[in-house]
């Protein structure tokens, strides 16, 4: 394996046409987070020291999170290829010397993994100077080949328009990835013309352009999946379900039951222990957590939460962020939570708010209760000591703390604090008047009747 610095080169300068939309085609979502920020991730993985992403318009909706990331935005104007494309980072990798990575954006799956499985081949004892990604798709329709000999020494790549027909039957295609040294990358690009079909600059010339000086590159496969590019929205759909259907297979592997998975849907973090029971139509956004033994029940929508061993959640229920649910705790039927702690068994089983509050071990929260955490300003927080008992239909309006052992009447509108192991009830006094019911009945009626 080799040590040498890595930088990796994003190609996202496509007009993105296809996806009809005014976000920059690389930022769409894919299992919780932008296109772009998977393939950050996996360099970063990496062990990646520079990271350059090429642009071509919407640079002011791409940098914040390539910043975030400690990356550079290079502008490509105009487009003139995917070595034109390439060549917009020289100058922000001037003083680069190692091994450089040529990803795409809109190609976001990419693992760490292959990545160095290219990096190593480029360190290789025959020192190649470019390592080429390849893959055999079920339609080789739209893909440039290569052609290679049986130890993965590249005679010749071409593009699918500008192949001969035999050329076209070969399976062998170009993903556009690879890997090349700094060193020879900058001098290779400076000699890429663009005669060619398009009249552009392709990024795989300098393949035959370093075979012409004597130098051999290489070919790696990875599978067609691996290199799944995006297009439009129907193709990250197509994406995405290929994505969820991995990661199900890959959590019932580990131990989880879907009930039925197809229904299930997680974010690229999600983490679940062994033993956890998920139902239908569970839906996981980014920063879930999920210990061992939780049942998860039907229709609920999760994320920002930790989970702990033991819990029930749902039907019908949504955890916001800043959830932490204890061990043996429950979230019932159409609770919603957020930034809010429950204690080891605490409950809460139906039709509830919980936000901006610490509820303490074994407290039950009853049906209809809502703390008001928001005045329209600031958000205030909610304390309910251990072992408390809030009846339903309970108003909390923070900021307020009920007591340990405390008792909240069903009904109550609570502005004050309640001490531990008191009775709180705070409701209007029942007024009962007999009769009154049938004497306005009948007055009633009696108008009724006159008009």
């Amino acid at each position: 394996m080799t040590d040498r610095p890595v930088a990796a080169i994003i190609l996202a300068a496509g007009k993105g046409t296809r996806m009809k939309s005014d976000l920059h085609k690389v930022l769409h979502s894919l299992a919780g987070r932008p296109m772009l920020e998977h393939l950050i991730a996996s360099v970063e993985a990496l062990g990646g020291h520079e990271t350059v992403v090429v642009v071509g318009s919407g640079r002011e909706q791409v940098e914040p999170l390539v910043q975030k990331h400690g990356g550079t935005v290079a502008v490509q104007e105009p487009q003139l290829g995917t070595a034109h494309a390439v060549q917009q980072a020289e100058s922000a990798l001037a003083e680069f010397d190692g091994d450089v990575l040529i990803l795409y954006g809109d190609v976001p799956l990419v693992s760490t993994a292959t990545m160095r499985q290219m990096l190593d081949r480029l360190a290789g004892d025959d020192s190649p100077a470019a390592v080429v990604l390849g893959f055999r798709p079920a339609d080789t329709l739209r893909y440039g080949r290569i052609i290679a000999d049986g130890d993965g020494t590249i005679t010749k790549m071409v593009e699918h328009k500008d192949a001969s027909e035999g050329e076209r039957l070969v399976d062998l295609c170009n993903s556009g990835m690879m890997a090349v040294r700094a060193a020879d990358l900058w001098p290779l690009l400076a000699r890429v013309g663009n005669d060619n079909a398009a009249g552009e600059y392709y990024l795989p010339d300098i393949v035959m352009l370093a075979a012409a000086a004597g130098r051999r590159s290489v070919v790696v496969e990875t599978s067609e999946a691996e290199v799944a590019g995006v297009n439009s929205r129907a193709e990250l759909a197509g994406l995405e379900a290929a994505w969820q259907q991995r990661r199900r297979a890959e959590m019932m592997d580990a131990g989880v039951s879907l009930v039925a998975p197809e229904t299930v849907w997680f974010a690229h973090d999600t983490r679940i222990a062994r033993d956890v029971t998920i139902e239908p139509n569970v839906f996981f956004g980014p920063g879930v957590t999920v210990g061992e033994r939780v049942r998860i029940r039907a229709f609920s929508h999760i994320e920002g939460a930790t989970i702990g061993a033991g819990a029930e959640v749902g039907p019908y229920a949504r955890l916001r962020p800043g959830t932490e649910l204890g061990p043996d705790s429950k979230i019932g039927n159409f609770v919603e939570t957020k930034k809010a702690k429950l204690g080891k068994g605490a409950k809460a089983n139906h039709l509830t708010y919980l936000g901006d509050v610490e509820v303490g071990a074994k407290a039950n929260v009853g049906a209809g209760t809502i703390t008001c955490n928001y005045d329209g300003f600031f958000k205030y927080g909610t304390s309910i000591g251990e072992g408390a008992f809030i009846g339903s239909n309970t108003a909390l309006v923070a900021p307020v703390s009920v007591g340990p052992g405390a008792i909240v009447g069903a009904g109550s509108v609570v502005t004050r604090d309640v001490e531990g192991d008191a009775l709180a009830v705070a409701r209007g006094r029942q007024e009962a008047h007999s009769g009154w019911a049938k004497r306005f009945r009948d007055k009633m009626l009696a108008k009724k009747n006159k008009a």
